[in-house]
């Protein structure tokens, strides 16, 4: 068995995309998600595709049991994880004045305290072998105002430098994935509405994923796939915060249903 890689919400989407290029590289998947039957159908796929073994955890991140229990596999010393994806994650279709306060703790529960968690985890192990790549799947919209789900993936993007800074003289690599909108199930899921926008603001999760690997092998703290997302990113992190705000609100606005 080679090297393992833990990828979070592994079904579908982005995590799907993660779990075959890791297991295309000769990668022991370690494949988490909620759903048990899309788990098993996506270890066999690896197994029939890449001739990879693989491994299911089924879990739930927003829950204590079900983060522990990864917890416990990224903290193992005897079967090391050496790339972790924090992938899973969910949006909120409604404004913080009206959503429910418990979809609202979950979300935070999924998008900042299960990869805070899991990093803290894996990170002792990753110094211990000296070697190790942590892709945290944030967003462009961690860069404007868009709710709490900009403010989870802001943090997402902060913690993810920051730990690329601290461990910029070792071999381990911490990075911020930050893609613009990704053809997934992810829009579907959250009932936002998408209608509006312009086939060529769409990426596709294949090349997503390819660009993102290719950054962490490179050393890249932050990886933006996409030149339409390379320019919007520039104009969110350094244009007037009051123009940046306001189009973040107007992005929120118009993906929730009526």
């Amino acid at each position: 068995m080679g090297e393992s890689a833990l990828v979070t919400g592994a079904t579908a989407g982005i995590g799907a995309h993660f779990a075959r290029l890791l297991a295309s590289k000769g990668y022991h998947v370690v494949l988490v998600a909620r759903d048990g039957q899309r788990l098993q159908e996506m270890s066999e796929k690896l197994a029939t595709d890449y001739g990879m073994t693989s491994e299911i955890i089924q879990a739930d991140l927003s829950t204590a049991d079900g983060l522990k229990r990864v917890e416990d596999r990224v903290s193992s010393a005897t079967s090391p994880i050496g790339v972790l994806v924090n992938n899973a994650g969910f949006g909120i279709n409604k404004s913080f004045l009206v959503s429910d306060i418990n979809a609202e703790q979950q979300l935070l529960d999924v998008l900042v305290k299960a990869p805070m968690r899991l990093m803290h985890a894996v990170l002792p192990v990753m110094k211990e072998n000296n070697r190790g790549i942590i892709i945290n799947v944030s967003s462009v919209a961690g860069w404007i105002a868009g709710g709490t789900y900009s403010a989870a993936k802001s943090y997402l993007t902060v913690i993810s430098e920051s730990l690329h800074t601290e461990l910029s003289n070792t071999p381990i690599t911490v990075m911020a994935l930050c893609p613009g909108f990704t053809r997934t199930e992810f829009h579907e899921r959250g009932r936002m509405k998408m209608t509006g926008l312009p086939n060529f603001m769409w990426l596709s999760a294949d090349r997503v994923v390819k660009q993102a690997w290719s950054d962490a092998k490179r050393g890249q703290a932050i990886s933006v796939p996409g030149w339409q997302y390379w320019i919007l990113s520039t104009v969110s992190r350094f244009g007037p915060r009051p123009l940046v705000r306001k189009i973040g609100m107007n992005v929120r606005k118009k993906q929730r249903h009526k």
